[in-house]
């Protein structure tokens, strides 16, 4: 897993300064200096919350509905729900499991 200056250089690397537009006051303008660093902080802080994070979203996602699980319960068994939610969770593992 990347650290934040990682994601910091890398978005350096993706976007180097004076290559990055915002639309301000109905125009299109390049950013630079100290509107450009903030961008990258910006941009790095949400690939890191991604990188860490994006897991749970993932799951959230595939999991199935309470109904649907409950359904598969009834009609399955608890070992047949077993194996569905341990799919979700080994297709997106926590970091570090």
């Amino acid at each position: 897993m990347a650290t934040l200056e990682e994601h910091k250089a890398q978005v350096k690397i993706d976007k180097p300064e004076g290559t990055v537009k915002v639309h301000k006051n109905g125009t299109d303008i390049f950013i630079e200096g100290d509107a450009y660093n903030a961008w990258v902080d910006d941009v790095a802080a949400s690939r890191l919350d991604k990188e860490q994070n994006g897991w749970e979203e993932n799951r959230i996602r595939e999991y199935p509905t309470i109904a649907d699980q409950l359904d598969d319960i009834y009609h399955n068994g608890l070992d047949a729900w077993k194996v569905t939610i341990k799919k979700v969770k080994d297709d997106n593992p926590k970091p570090g499991e």
